[in-house]
């Protein structure tokens, strides 16, 4: 008989082992990760202490040193003041030695200097001498020579007064004649000036009425038109109001400036009225130039036509060269654009690209080919080709994408290679799937496992497995009917008696 209280115990199912393994190997894994994060942690800790322990060491060490340092310092210092205190001595002898030596020659010096300057002294007092006697005979002959010049100014002085005297006399008489004479022509030219005068006021003061009359009537014009125009405006658009002011303060101003443009008529007019005068009195003689630059003005406006039509042709055609000019360099910029922007993907993609190289594409980026020569030979027989002048050309132009064909190519055949590879293992895959399913389906029991056909599933030594109808054809017929046999896999076999 068992004992009461104690259970008896159950086998573990693999399941359920698997779990307990998982679990443990868990367990393990947290405990060893805290091992090694205490671990962690009392290592820092360590090194933080050890740290802080050094650098106290260090500083003790520092000080300690800077004293032997300092030490050491004082006595060479102390040994170098006691030799520089004995140089100091030394040289301050030279020097008092130097100093006295230099003031005896400085005693030499002076009794030299006064002995020269006495010897000086003697000899300027006789060059003085010298000099009083030369200026005392100089003085002796300047007044002799002095005296001779004033009787010969005196005698220039009289001749020269009479002379004057007798030229006076005559330009008077001159003067009252010329005198006669211009108050004889002035009347005259006044008398032609005032006729002249006249005239010309007359003249002018039509000119001036005309002209007057004329800028009136193109002012009021204007005026009108500016009402006119004002008015449109004004209903056209009110946001433009503060531009009309602006435009009205110009009109001022240029008001201003007719006036005083006015007051430069007339001033202009009285120096035409003058230069009219000049013109007549120059027109006779100026008739036959005149005519000369007229046909000479023909002659250059004949021409200036001639030109000014080379000139509208010329410009027509330089329009429509332009025209084109800029149609084919917006059509080739746009080109070139495409082709530019083209060239930058091509470039990120081939920078893209050279990532995922490998070692021997980049050593050997340009495969040779792999077909020998009879290969070759055989695929030209079965395409051939007539080689023309423009096929030709055209393999010329791309002769430089020979390499690039190659990479690509390889890259390509690359592609398919993996296409075709990731297909066959994308098969191999799901037979294996399968089998695996097969597999799991015959080791595990569940309600889906149970409803499906299971030929390993056997209650009664019968599966659930759909037995094939007996039909009255196949009992009537020769053949018998097909057995059916279940299979079992040695796994299962193995894994329930071991």
């Amino acid at each position: 008989m068992p004992r009461k209280g104690k259970k008896t115990k159950t086998p573990l199912s693999d399941e359920e082992q698997l779990l307990l393994l998982q679990q443990k190997l868990l367990a393990e894994e947290e405990m060893a990760k805290k091992k090694e994060r205490l671990l962690s942690q009392f290592l820092k800790d360590k090194l933080a202490k050890e740290e802080q322990n050094s650098a106290l060491n260090l500083n003790k060490i520092n000080t300690q040193w800077r004293t032997v340092l300092r030490e050491v310092k004082t006595k060479e210092l102390l040994k170098d003041i006691e030799i520089l205190s004995q140089t100091f001595e030394r040289v301050v002898d030279c020097k008092d030695s130097v100093i006295k030596s230099l003031a005896k020659d400085l005693s030499e010096a002076e009794e030299q200097y006064a002995h020269a300057l006495r010897s000086h002294l003697h000899n300027v007092d006789q060059l003085l001498a010298l000099q009083r006697c030369r200026l005392h005979l100089l003085e002796e002959s300047y007044n002799m020579e002095l005296e001779v010049l004033t009787k010969e100014f005196e005698t220039e002085r009289k001749t020269i007064i009479d002379q004057h005297e007798e030229e006076i006399h005559y330009l008077q008489d001159v003067f009252m004649a010329m005198e006669q004479n211009y108050i004889d022509s002035e009347y005259e030219s006044k008398l032609e000036f005032q006729s002249m005068w006249d005239d010309l006021k007359n003249k002018n003061l039509e000119e001036k009425h005309f002209l007057r009359i004329q800028l009136e009537n193109i002012v009021e014009d204007l005026w009108r038109r500016f009402q006119d125009a004002l008015k449109n405006y004004t209903d056209a658009t009110e946001d433009r109001k503060i531009a009309f002011e602006t435009l009205k303060v110009k009109d001022e101003k240029s008001s201003k400036e007719i006036e005083a443009q006015m007051k430069k008529i007339q001033k202009l007019q009285e120096a035409i009225s003058i230069s009219k005068g000049k013109i007549l009195m120059h027109s006779r003689e100026s008739e036959d130039q005149n005519q000369y630059i007229r046909n000479d003005k023909e002659l250059v406006l004949i021409q200036l036509r001639k030109l000014k039509a080379q000139r509208t042709q010329a410009r027509g055609v330089s329009q429509e060269n332009l025209v084109k000019l800029t149609l084919e360099s917006n059509a080739t910029l746009k080109a070139l654009r495409k082709i530019v922007d083209k060239g930058e993907k091509i470039l990120k993609l081939a920078e893209i690209c050279r990532k995922y190289e490998t070692e021997e594409e980049k050593v050997l980026p340009f495969y040779s080919s792999v077909l020998t020569p009879k290969v070759q030979e055989e695929t030209e027989e079965q395409n051939p080709e007539e080689l023309t002048m423009e096929l030709a050309r055209v393999m010329v132009d791309y002769t430089g994408m020979e390499n690039f064909w190659k990479r690509y190519n390889k890259v390509k055949l690359e592609q398919l290679s993996l296409q075709h590879r990731r297909a066959q293992l994308l098969e191999i895959n799901g037979k294996l799937r399968e089998m695996l399913k097969q597999y799991l389906d015959g080791i595990s029991v569940s309600d889906e496992v149970l409803n499906q056909f299971n030929p390993l599933f056997i209650v009664n030594h019968q599966s659930n497995l759909s037995q094939p109808l007996s039909t009255p054809a196949a009992q009537s017929g020769d053949k018998p009917p097909s057995t059916t046999y279940n299979i079992i896999e040695a796994a299962h076999i193995i894994s329930h008696t071991l």
